[in-house]
């Protein structure tokens, strides 16, 4: 296929049904833990307003979660089917991390569910608020043990060889390895931020349609806040990542920069444009900033970092790839930071839901945060490029015995089967946001006799919408914000 190999066949298939996985559970680690401060402002005010907006997003929930454990199963499965050999080698210690994501996580998060999604008017608040919070705590921890798994691969510790496999020698340094408390740290406040991004966009859009009530402002002011707190959060946890990444993948570090080679005494500029030549051994048409790298990458004035020269070339990742791509995750964290800044000063001038300017920018803004974790995990993991586990196993040397053929053949099937069913869902999704959230009636069912509310049959059934000709008509939560 275009003359490539298995090889690069089998990194394409991963990266693309990664790139549709990754997305979905980063929305419902942050969507759960909004649900839960929704349902437990509503205990605290019994104001309607928040009972609006969980029914609202529990919807949505529901929808991206289930997205999110179909695309993880094929994920799965790929590892052993186009990845064998990375799992004989390398299965004694990734298959039992992978394990306890699901004996902890999905296990938490399946108990509860049910009572979560159906149980509003058939449990106790207590006990629903307790769901609630089990299933956000079940996305933590599921994140916690994916990032362990994923952060070994990065900064192997704690194994043994032997013979032709890795074997467990020390599993809290496998668990907790150099990279894992900033790669989980940077990763839950990723998930965070790109929740409040979309959250905010709803927001901004329904006002925008001129459908303004107590849940769009509430949605709106909700988001913005998060986004005000954690973005600038999030640069500095970038910055504690950066200089582990300095210690531990100085070759991937040196990729991101474009940064080739060390003239004695010159500290290292900040490059802001430049086409990284790996041929060349050179960075095209740089524009930078002297000292400036140095200060970020050191905190030093003149410090330096290996240059891409220091390693051997079949050891160097690919710089013109991770180069742009961690420019781009850096620039929309900066917009992001920009937003909500300007979130806080329209808020104190009372314009916040008013400024139309800024509403459009928080629309626009809505798919930056899906874009910068692509943007990040790109940068992650062809930066670790050309190892599968850093510096032990080479990524050519994992990949199964398949033929290209096979690998062309599957991947087509997945880009059609992904766009169909992936898309249906993404579009259903839209959907419901663009009808925006709905006045919920507060009641507690019995046994289902005529005209109360039945347990569906299926679980995505949580995700009921109103057929098209209610979309649009501009009639939302009509509360007060008061009642309960």
């Amino acid at each position: 296929m275009f003359g490539m190999s298995a090889l690069d066949l089998a990194r394409i298939q991963f990266a693309f049904t990664m790139s549709f996985h990754i997305l979905f559970p980063a929305v419902t680690i942050g969507l759960a833990s909004y649900l839960a401060v929704l349902e437990f402002s509503w205990l605290r005010t019994k104001r309607q307003v928040y009972v609006d907006l969980y029914h609202f997003w529990l919807k949505i929930f529901a929808v991206m979660f289930g997205m999110g454990v179909v695309s993880g199963i094929v994920m799965a499965y790929q590892i052993g089917t186009n990845w064998s050999y990375m799992s004989e080698f390398a299965g004694s210690i990734m298959g039992p991390v992978l394990a306890y994501e699901v004996l902890t996580a999905f296990f938490l998060e399946a108990g509860f569910l049910g009572v979560m999604l159906f149980g509003w008017t058939r449990v106790g608040p207590g006990l629903h608020f307790l769901a609630t919070c089990m299933v956000a705590v079940g996305t933590l921890i599921s994140a916690t043990w994916i990032l362990a798994a994923n952060s070994w691969m990065q900064t192997p510790q704690g194994y043994a060889i032997e013979g032709n496999r890795m074997v467990p020698a020390d599993w809290l340094a496998i668990v907790f390895n150099p990279s894992f408390p900033y790669r989980l740290l940077h990763m839950v406040a990723a998930a965070y931020l790109c929740t409040a991004l979309i959250v905010g966009a709803v927001g901004a859009w329904q006002l925008l349609k001129r459908r303004d009530n107590p849940a769009v402002r509430k949605m709106l002011s909700m988001a913005m806040w998060m986004i005000l707190l954690v973005a600038p959060i999030q640069a500095v946890i970038g910055d504690f990542h950066g200089l582990n990444t300095a210690k531990y993948q100085p070759a991937k570090l040196a990729a991101m920069e474009g940064h080739w080679q060390n003239e004695p005494g010159e500290a290292v500029p900040l490059l802001l444009f430049g086409i990284p030549d790996m041929e060349a051994e050179q960075t095209r048409y740089a524009v930078g900033i002297p000292h400036l790298g140095s200060l970020i990458l050191t905190h030093s004035w003149n410090g330096q970092i290996p240059g891409l020269k220091e390693f051997a070339r079949e050891d160097r990742p690919n710089s013109l790839i991770v180069f742009w791509s961690f420019r781009v995750m850096v620039g929309l964290g900066l917009l992001m930071i920009t937003l909500g800044l300007w979130s806080f000063l329209l808020r104190r001038r009372e314009r916040i839901f008013t400024s139309r300017t800024f509403l459009r920018a928080a629309l626009w803004m809505g798919p930056a945060g899906l874009v910068a974790i692509l943007a990040g995990w790109v940068t992650t993991e062809v930066g670790r490029q050309p190892w599968v586990v850093y510096g032990v196993l080479r990524t050519a040397d994992a990949v199964s015995p398949h033929g290209a053929g096979a690998l062309a053949l599957t991947l087509g099937i997945f880009v059609i089967a992904y766009f169909f069913v992936f898309g249906a869902g993404t579009a259903y999704v839209l959907r419901m946001m663009r009808k925006g959230p709905q006045a919920f009636e507060l009641h507690r069912a019995t046994a289902g006799g005529p005209g109360e509310e039945r347990t569906p049959m299926r679980p995505m059934s949580a995700a009921d919408v109103a057929n098209d000709d209610d979309l649009g008509d501009g009639h939302g939560a009509g509360h007060d914000g008061k009642g309960g």
